[in-house]
């Protein structure tokens, strides 16, 4: 699904930030394996909270607490929890937003090397239980590895449902050249995805990616961590101070990123500077438009 040129030309689309990040700073114990996912059936209402504060920062697009509600993260319990997670996101913002579905990568988002070797049949049930939860849009999101990305996506578009893919190239900048993600990009379009974007690099080291993937004949965008000097990220760094992050986000704007969020380390205030600065972006000041 390409956006109305209208809107692509005139305004930037606003996406939420990190859900599980966000959910660490409210007291939730986040494990290694499952990341945030049990917070659907543990704690729904900060789980809903996360959503509402996303929705009344001006994003528009919400992603779902889905990242790791996988079998092999969670094991069976895997499909109640995402269907919860769907489900609160849908009841916590208004009726006219996008509720995203995320699909990540099976193993370790920064150790592209772990990426099984057959990985589509958990891609394909992840999907389709997405599309039977009521998602509207399904983001492939965190992929290093351009092979596991491409069968996530065509997984995804099998299901009939818009697809968006999201490449990593780690917090530090050094999975993935900005040559190499856009040839991952290629790939992905080629199976259908109608969304490029980057994301979880450091906002700092994520220009550079988006140049590359700024002439695509798809909409690209950026949702970035918030960085720090030993290549990871910092909790909270830009909540506190969200101007670092809005200054980059202008610079991905004038590359010509139409979609525009924010990945850990930042919350909603950053979304709030995004919105207050980035939605009606003049189009005088953008590189191409995509029309």
């Amino acid at each position: 699904m390409r956006f109305p040129v209208s809107e692509l030309s005139s305004n930037v689309v606003i996406l939420d930030g990190p859900v599980g990040t966000e959910l660490g700073r409210l007291g939730v114990d986040l494990h290694p394996q499952g990341w945030s996912a049990s917070a659907a059936a543990h704690h729904p209402d900060l789980l809903a909270q996360v959503h509402r504060s996303y929705a009344q920062a001006g994003a528009t697009v919400h992603t779902a607490n889905t990242f790791r509600t996988t079998s092999r993260a969670v094991g069976p319990v895997w499909r109640e929890w995402l269907s919860q997670a769907v489900g609160i996101a849908r009841a916590s913002v208004p009726n006219h937003h996008r509720i995203a579905g995320s699909i990540a990568p099976l193993e370790d988002c920064y150790q592209p090397d772990r990426s099984p070797p057959d990985p589509r049949l958990e891609h394909r049930m992840m999907a389709q239980h997405l599309a039977a939860s009521g998602v509207d849009l399904i983001l492939c999101e965190t992929f290093p590895h351009t092979q596991e990305a491409r069968i996530a996506v065509e997984e995804a578009v099998a299901t009939g449902l818009d697809t968006w893919v999201a490449f990593t190239a780690g917090p530090s900048g050094n999975l993935l050249t900005p040559v190499a993600m856009r040839q991952a990009a290629e790939v992905a379009i080629e199976a259908g995805a109608q969304a490029v974007l980057v994301n979880c690099v450091a906002a700092s080291h994520t220009l550079a990616f988006v140049q590359a993937l700024a002439d695509l004949i798809v909409p690209v965008g950026a949702y970035a961590n918030a960085g720090s000097d030993d290549g990871g990220w910092t909790w909270g760094a830009d909540e506190a101070h969200p101007k670092p992050y809005l200054e980059h986000a202008r610079q991905w704007v004038q590359a010509g990123a139409e979609l525009i969020g924010s990945c850990c380390g930042t919350g909603p205030a950053t979304i709030a500077a995004l919105h207050g600065h980035l939605v009606a972006y003049p189009t005088s000041y953008r590189v191409s438009s995509h029309d």
